[in-house]
């Protein structure tokens, strides 16, 4: 008892740690009165909660400093985890709360939006104070890199480790998870300052620029127009966003392999090789599609280039799960493309992005090694030789043994995963949209991607809002942790030793 009841002091001394982080994090949004000095009456939104919350982490951290410092019982990593994200949201929504424009659920919504890189959004952006939108880039970069892994330098790095691989991650680029951390801050900060600078070689303005280029490489969607990327009609501006989707939705290993000239362990690579083959079959299906079926949008049904370009744009924007678009997904009742793309679509955000990447989904890397089972299965179960055979799949270069346990946790993963997809978009159904519809929405907000047929507005019922933001938790921390934590919460409840 005594040793789960440290566990919990632990938990909180590290969640002291990060209290004071994000308070630290709602202040930063202050510097851009810098630039738009006219914001300064929003400036409060910010002081209050950035302030309160470095108090309330100073507090805990002086009542909890001299607790022993030892791992966390099992499965109380997973719990502490849960912990920092939902106190990251809930710190996260105040200074919309604050604005005083929007109900609580819906600043919840936004801020669950942001921190878990989907880029649902209730706001009218146009609208919303340069601080504000900051603020909201903000989340996306703290977000798409981790939460924990933003805060393992305050911890050790065993412990860091077992809280990276906690939150979804099993990626590891270096031995040492502090050495990790750079390299992926550097990719971050290089991505986003080359693909800011390319944006405004296109015109765009600088603020909108950077804004995009961290919703773009984070994959987390968010723009500054209510359009969209629509708004520029710019091939090149699509171009460049492209890229930088693909940028985020690729493993950062995959990226170090490629700085370090390991060319093989990048071309020769099960997720690589998946996503290029899937887009390259599915971007000119798309076009045709769109080409024979042009309702209710602008474009010119005799040109399969700027049909191909739509496609293009959104499917990578799907996959990678960002939600950037080019062309409206139509409101509810009244879709603007053909039903089969949208299956398309809805297929690519559950799908998502590479493992250990920014993107969300249910990850290329488990869908390579279901298919590769399921095609194993099939070609031993009709093999005539009984001959005991290795599997393997390709990662990094390397053909790699699949195991038997990992292979029936990445099939359980999905299963539990259309399970919750399928239960999610009922639950939508019920508020009276048709089932495609809310399915739409459902893989979108579970994948991380934030495209919407409507049902995501600032008109929303607050039900629909709710079950969104329950989408966008359990797809951004996986599932199996927010189980575990949950589990491990209630047992020690009810034995009465937390």
């Amino acid at each position: 008892m005594n040793k789960v009841k440290n566990g919990y002091k632990l938990i909180a001394y590290y969640l002291s740690l990060f209290i004071i982080f994000i308070g630290f994090i709602l202040l930063l949004p202050l510097f851009m009165l810098i630039f738009y000095p006219n914001e300064l009456p929003y400036a409060y939104c910010f002081i209050i909660p950035g302030i309160g919350s470095i108090i309330i982490g100073f507090i805990l951290f002086f009542i909890f400093k001299n607790c022993e410092k030892k791992n966390l019982e099992r499965h109380q990593d997973a719990v502490f985890v849960v912990s920092i994200w939902l106190i990251a949201i809930l710190f996260a929504s105040f200074p919309f709360l604050l604005k005083g424009d929007n109900t609580f659920t819906q600043c919840i919504f936004e801020a669950c939006s942001g921190f878990s890189t989907t880029g649902f959004t209730i706001l009218d952006v146009e609208m919303t104070p340069y601080i504000f939108l900051f603020f909201r880039d903000l989340m996306l970069f703290v977000g798409g890199v981790g939460l924990i892994l933003i805060i393992t330098c305050a911890i050790s790095d065993r412990f860091g480790l077992r809280l990276y691989n906690a939150e979804g991650h099993n990626d590891k680029l270096l031995p040492n998870i502090a050495k990790s951390a750079r390299i992926i801050f550097l990719f971050y900060f290089v991505f986003i300052l080359v693909g800011t600078v390319a944006l405004i070689l296109c015109k765009v303005d600088p603020f909108d620029a950077f804004s995009h280029a961290i919703a773009a490489v984070s994959t987390g969607g968010f723009s500054t127009k209510n359009n969209c990327i629509a708004f520029y009609d710019n091939v090149w501006v699509e171009l460049i966003l492209c890229i930088l989707m693909i940028l985020g939705g690729t493993s950062f290993v995959i990226h170090l392999s490629f700085f370090k000239g390991k060319f093989k362990n990048v071309f020769f690579d099960g997720e690589i090789r998946f996503l290029y083959i899937t887009l390259l079959i599915a971007i000119p299906l798309g076009a045709l599609l769109l080409l024979n079926n042009c309702v209710g949008i602008e474009i010119d049904s005799s040109s399969y280039l700027n049909c191909l370009r739509i496609s293009g744009f959104n499917l990578i924007s799907a996959i990678t799960t960002t939600g950037f678009s080019n062309v409206s997904f139509g409101s509810t009742g009244a879709p603007t493309l053909p039903y089969a793309f949208y299956v398309i679509v809805i297929l690519f955000m559950l799908i998502g992005g590479c493992n250990g990447s920014t993107s969300g989904g249910i990850k290329i890397y488990r869908v390579v090694v279901a298919i590769k089972s399921m095609w194993y299965s099939i070609k031993d179960k009709m093999s005539n030789k009984r001959l005991i055979k290795s599997h393997f799949y390709l990662r990094n270069g390397n053909y790699i043994e699949m195991d038997k346990n990992e292979t029936n946790s990445i099939l359980t993963f999905i299963l539990v995963y259309f399970v919750i997809f399928f239960f999610g978009s009922f639950l939508i159904s019920l508020f009276g949209f048709n089932f495609g519809e809310s399915a739409f929405e459902y893989a979108s907000a579970l994948g991380g991607v934030g495209l919407s047929v409507g049902i995501v507005s600032a008109s929303a019922n607050p039900g629909v809002l709710w079950i969104i933001m329950g989408g966008m938790f359990f797809g951004r921390l996986e599932i199996f942790i927010i189980f575990q934590a949950i589990l491990r919460m209630v047992n020690d409840i009810r034995k009465k030793e937390c």
